[in-house]
């Protein structure tokens, strides 16, 4: 890379500063070129990320792209070359932002010196029983397909097949079954 000494003397369009970037490697060349189209990569980087700030970051994010794969393709139209590679920034941003997920904290995983979290393990366990308790006392075919639907994550085809019963007897039955349940854990509250 040979140092340019007078960017004022350089030539003006797009290609001949592609072709002195080319050339030289420098980033004064480079910076001249890319100041023309900021803007734009601007805009296109706020058109798909829709955040004024992480839209001036790929703005800088793209310029040392350009360091790179300017040296390394051959480009016939900068201005179009340059909107594409923006907006293909900007996509793989977005890419790899939804692989990145959050995880809650669930505290009452974690050991603590607060043993407050064993009381409600202790309550949840209560109402495991009364559940359980209120569960017994549906009918017979409320109890079973109650269990078929929640305990054990059938749909109501799967229950119509199993039951013979009628589809629409088995959401009834569903339906009456968890009313009934809520009727009771509140009577047993």
């Amino acid at each position: 890379m040979t140092p340019v000494k007078h960017i004022e003397k350089l030539p003006q369009t797009d290609e001949e500063l592609l072709l002195a970037f080319k050339e030289s490697g420098s980033q004064e060349v480079l910076a001249k070129l890319y100041l023309r189209y900021t803007d734009l990569v601007y805009g296109v980087c706020l058109k798909y990320l829709k955040d004024p700030e992480a839209s001036k970051d790929a703005v800088m994010n793209i310029y040392h792209e350009l360091l790179v794969k300017l040296l390394r393709h051959e480009v016939g139209n900068f201005k179009s070359w340059l909107y594409v590679l923006a907006r293909n920034h900007c996509l793989m941003h977005l890419r790899s932002a939804k692989k990145m997920f959050t995880v809650e904290f669930d505290q009452s995983l974690m050991q603590s010196e607060d043993l407050g979290h064993l009381d409600a393990v202790m309550e949840k366990e209560r109402d495991f029983l009364k559940l359980s308790d209120c569960i017994d006392e549906l009918n017979s075919d409320q109890k079973q397909t109650i269990r078929l639907f929640y305990l054990e994550n059938k749909c109501y085809n799967e229950i119509t097949e199993m039951t013979g019963m009628d589809w629409n007897r088995v959401r009834s039955l569903i339906q009456n079954g968890r009313r009934n349940l809520k009727n009771c854990m509140e009577k047993n509250a």
